[in-house]
C-alpha cells in the first residue's frame, strides 16, 4: 500500500495531533507535530498571544514541505494549514488534507482546558482566517466524533 501525505488540518484544538498520531500508527506512516517546526520566534508571538503573519507562517509552511520531500514513503503531519495558499504550498508533495471541524465554542472549552503554548485569545483569529477547504479539498470530520470512529472511517477513504 502506497500512501501520499496526509495532513490533519483545522484551528487550534480541532484534534490535529490527536487524530494524526493515531491515524499514523493504523497507517504505519511516520507522524510529524507541526507545531514542533514552528521557529522560536513563531512560539515566542503566540505564547504572547500575538498572531502569526503570512510570513512568519512561511518558514515553517516550507519545513513541513521539506519533511514530506524526506519521507516519500508518505507521512502523517498536524497543520493548521488554515488558509488555501497554505494548503497549495504544502501539495507540491502528493497530499490529502483531513479538516477537523469543530464549533467555536468546543474549541474555546478544549483550548482553556490543556496546557499548550497557543492562548485562547488567539482562537478567534483562527476563525478569522480560516477558508475552511470544500469537499474536492479535503476530506472533511466532524471533529467532536470519537477519535476511533474518525480514524477508523479515515482509514477507510484513505486506502480505498
Amino acid at each position: 500500500m502506497t500512501l501520499k501525505h496526509i495532513v490533519t488540518m483545522g484551528v487550534a484544538g480541532c484534534g490535529k495531533t490527536t487524530i494524526g498520531a493515531n491515524l499514523a500508527r493504523r497507517l504505519e506512516l511516520p507522524f510529524f507535530d507541526g507545531d514542533d517546526y514552528h521557529p522560536r520566534a513563531n512560539l515566542e508571538k503566540m505564547s504572547a498571544g500575538i498572531a502569526l503573519t503570512d510570513g512568519d507562517r512561511l518558514p515553517w509552511l516550507l519545513a513541513l514541505c521539506q519533511v514530506m520531500k524526506e519521507n516519500p514513503q508518505g507521512s502523517v503531519i498536524s497543520c493548521s494549514a488554515l488558509k488555501r495558499s497554505y494548503r497549495e504550498l504544502l501539495s507540491q508533495e502528493p497530499v490529502s488534507f483531513v479538516f477537523l471541524d469543530v464549533p467555536e465554542s468546543v474549541i474555546l472549552e478544549r483550548v482553556r482546558s490543556r496546557e499548550h503554548f497557543f492562548p485562547e485569545s488567539l482562537v478567534l483569529d483562527q476563525f478569522l482566517n480560516l477558508e475552511a477547504p470544500n469537499e474536492t479539498e479535503a476530506i472533511r470530520v466532524d471533529g467532536c466524533l470519537e477519535v476511533d470512529l474518525i480514524c477508523r472511517q479515515l482509514v477507510e477513504v484513505l486506502v480505498s
